[in-house]
């Protein structure tokens, strides 16, 4: 089975945000791999482990994204490419369209990816792609079994759990609960560097400056404001349901 696997490059979860000149700086930052799409990647390799195949983990970023396609390499899939042209605007529309592009080239039976990425949260790559290849798209997956050229999948439906069936190839998104993601051992570090890490552009792609076109941008930055002090209410506890009360009402007019 040949198995995609989509992957982000983000801020470590850990890190301070810093704005500098209306954008985020990424002066001295660490990155890593998306944490939802560990899970993707490791999903990935336990099916591999268990029927066979090959496992393609593709990203479209910077040069500096190739760190974490070493590291899923490291984790135990076989090749990576990274798609790497300043002409690619920073918008679901046009990631998604850059990736499609390059799947629609190549046979995969699964593509994998994570629920959303902790930078920018919009969860909009995956379906775009998956409808873009009139694929079936199955969302936020908790559990995944392969068995007659199906997927049977559970997904996280708000604290429940809901069950679908989709004929391959499709497009899944993976949930934390999904697998535990595994380090890259020491073994699979020193493979790492020896497996397939190809550069591409948009012109490898031969995709036109339409298909990249940007449907959405961003207007402004900012952090939000900073906590005040808390406020202590004197009183029993009738006086102090008062006082909140009038606090919600002219403060903050939440009420």
């Amino acid at each position: 089975m040949n198995i995609a696997v989509l992957l982000k490059q983000t801020f470590d979860t850990e890190e301070k945000i810093v704005l500098t000149g209306g954008a985020v700086s990424e002066e001295g930052v660490k990155f890593v791999v998306n944490p939802y799409d560990e899970y993707a990647v490791e999903e990935a390799i336990r099916i591999k482990e268990r029927t066979g195949g090959q496992v393609t983990v593709l990203s479209v970023g910077p040069a500096r994204a190739a760190e974490a396609l070493r590291t899923a390499l490291a984790m135990g899939a076989d090749e990576a490419v990274l798609i790497d042209d300043e002409r690619i605007p920073q918008d679901e529309f046009a990631v998604a369209g850059v990736i499609a592009a390059f799947l629609k080239g190549h046979d995969f039976d699964l593509v994998l990816g994570g629920n959303f990425s902790v930078d920018t949260g919009g969860a909009q790559v995956a379906v775009r792609v998956a409808e873009a290849l009139g694929i079936p798209h199955v969302a936020s997956i908790t559990k995944l079994e392969l068995s007659g050229g199906k997927a049977n999948v559970e997904r996280d439906a708000e604290g429940d759990a809901e069950r679908i069936d989709v004929e391959l190839p499709a497009l899944l998104t993976a949930q934390q609960g999904l697998n535990e993601p595994r380090y890259p051992s020491l073994p699979g570090i020193m493979k790492a560097k020896k497996k397939p890490l190809k550069t591409l552009t948009l012109d490898d792609l031969n995709l036109s400056n339409q298909t990249i076109e940007e449907k959405t941008a961003r207007v402004s930055l900012s952090l939000p404001p900073e906590r005040k002090a808390g406020q202590i209410l004197d009183g029993d506890m009738p006086q102090q349901a008062a006082a909140l009360v009038g606090l919600l009402r002219a403060a903050i007019k939440a009420i």
